[in-house]
């Protein structure tokens, strides 16, 4: 345990322990119901809740039937290829045009750069309802509802505003002496910017489109506005499933992407790690 400073008293103490208490129990508050998934969609009846045999740990009472029920559907595999492509397509998307777009706008020289920041992330901040409304409307006079191009798109402008804040962060330490420099010595633009800027923001970069990945992969409100029964995506097939038929297969779905965002989330610790140790190194350089 971290030692208090010398000039704590028994008050500032009492307060830091019941500080810490309280955030513990408010992480355990938060993440509890997301653990309890876990074990449920274990249970070997069609059940969502513990059955006896479960709370007496009887391995009778576990059973991967669920977990089988999701790769032997057809709805299901169609949900998770739907997921992971238009995904993917979104995030390749939104990691360009985001890049690019912050790029930009941490030029000082750019006109009008906080009333086009405040449009880009603006997807971030209307009310997704609203956002899906307004794209069902205009997607009519296109004929892009139901298409997997009209999703894609919608998918990868709500990406771009996350893209857009983490490549503005990493540009925030970055010496763009060395873009000049490469400039000077003879590089096109395009080639300074693939193999000086790129390079040194990559960390942020990847955070983005992790970020983007996810935001499509869970989102729902703007598929059931604009997909078709070919487009629906795991987040849609398990609104469905709780409409229609309830049974522990969604909490098969549901444990499988906790452990996606648990590997997400572990994955941009590791780039993190990997910007501080860069932006550590930078420094002592200077």
């Amino acid at each position: 345990m971290t030692p208090y400073p010398a000039h704590y008293t028994w008050r500032h103490k009492l307060g830091a322990r019941a500080l810490k208490l309280s955030a513990w129990a408010v992480l355990l508050f938060l993440i509890l119901p997301i653990l309890v998934i876990i074990p449920l969609s274990f249970n070997s009846e069609p059940f969502f809740s513990f059955t006896q045999g479960m709370l007496r740990f009887d391995p009778n009472a576990y059973s991967l039937k669920w977990y089988e029920a999701v790769f032997n559907s057809a709805n299901w595999l169609l949900s998770i290829r739907n997921s992971f492509f238009i995904g993917i397509l979104a995030t390749l998307i939104a990691t360009v045009l985001g890049t690019l777009a912050a790029v930009g706008l941490a030029s000082e020289s750019m006109p009008l750069r906080r009333s086009i920041t405040a449009l880009l992330l603006s997807p971030m901040i209307v009310p997704l309802i609203i956002v899906a409304a307004g794209m069902f409307f205009f997607y009519t006079r296109f004929n892009l509802v139901g298409t997997y191009a009209g999703l894609i798109i919608a998918h990868a402008a709500l990406g771009v505003p996350f893209v857009i804040i983490t490549v503005t962060a990493t540009l925030t330490g970055f010496d763009r002496s060395l873009y000049h420099a490469a400039l000077s010595m003879g590089a096109s633009p395009v080639k300074a910017f693939r193999d000086v800027v790129i390079p040194l923001i990559r960390p942020g970069v990847i955070s983005g489109a992790l970020f983007a990945f996810v935001t499509s992969f869970d989102e729902v409100v703007l598929v059931l506005f604009l997909a078709g029964p070919e487009q629906r995506t795991i987040p849609r097939q398990m609104f469905s499933g709780l409409r229609e038929q309830i049974n522990p297969s969604i909490l098969a779905v549901a444990t499988l992407l906790i452990l996606i965002s648990i590997v997400l989330l572990a994955t941009l610790a590791l780039l993190q790690r990997r910007a501080e140790r860069i932006r550590g190194a930078d420094a002592q350089e200077e």
